[in-house]
């Protein structure tokens, strides 16, 4: 399955695919970052509301998943599993395709001049997202808060930025990190304040099996950091009456 990353701090892409020998990625070859490259459909789309809508070739992908399931003691033959490796290679694909887009693809055109130079806050963004280290889901939501300088951006910019970086592999400290400078590049704002608070089934469904742990994670930057008063009006906004509850 070939796709594009963004590097750790978007400057670099690289594209995932076989043969390659960069040491960033098992298999990973560095590109310039003058637009994302897209998946390009190699098979005719399949009209099955049950596969996810993706566009990229999952043939190498099911032929790995099949043989995990050989590896479990499964047999993927039987009538329940025959189609699992297509359905899964679809998934991880959909799940994953944050890869594929960079910050001006979600941003577009919209950011527009304005004079407000009051805190704006989206909050309660849903996110879901993969742990990196064992590739099980954590969810929850994001809270976004940023102070003009003579540009806003369309709010429904903010969730589409959260998504980008949640549909990817991750740890929650990085995405919180991620979204903040992404928020900071577009906008050159006086300041920038994300909140996340997620659940981690990592931590629910194996491991320590704690059911009712959440992990809150922020990013402050410009006057979010440097300015008490503004730093504690976000965060109280942010930690309001309706947060997070499972």
């Amino acid at each position: 399955m070939s796709r594009s990353k963004e590097g750790p701090r978007g400057g670099i892409r690289a594209t995932v695919g076989k043969g390659s020998n960069n040491d960033a990625h098992p298999a990973a070859q560095l590109t310039s970052n003058d637009g994302a490259r897209k998946r390009v459909a190699t098979h005719p789309k399949v009209d099955d509301p049950d596969l996810d809508p993706i566009e990229c070739d999952t043939e190498e992908l099911q032929q790995l998943i099949h043989r995990m399931l050989e590896l479990i003691g499964e047999d993927p033959t039987r009538e329940g599993l025959v189609r699992t490796p297509l359905r899964v290679a679809r998934s991880l694909a959909w799940l994953t395709r944050g890869y594929d887009l960079d910050v001006a693809d979600v941003v577009g055109e919209g950011v527009f001049e304005e004079g407000h130079e009051n805190m704006i806050l989206v909050r309660d963004i849903e996110l879901y997202s993969l742990c990196e280290h064992h590739m099980l889901p954590f969810f929850g939501k994001a809270h976004i808060a940023y102070i003009p300088d003579g540009k806003i951006v369309g709010l429904s910019k903010l969730p589409r930025i959260v998504d980008m970086f949640a549909r990817r592999l991750q740890v929650q400290e990085r995405l919180t990190e991620q979204i903040a400078r992404a928020v900071e590049d577009v906008l050159q704002p006086r300041g920038v304040g994300v909140v996340i608070e997620a659940y981690h089934l990592c931590m629910m469904m194996r491991g320590v099996e704690k059911q009712n742990s959440k992990t809150i994670t922020s990013a402050l930057r410009g006057t979010f950091r440097s300015d008490g008063k503004t730093r504690d009006e976000f965060l109280r906004l942010a930690h309001g009456s309706q947060s997070l509850a499972l």
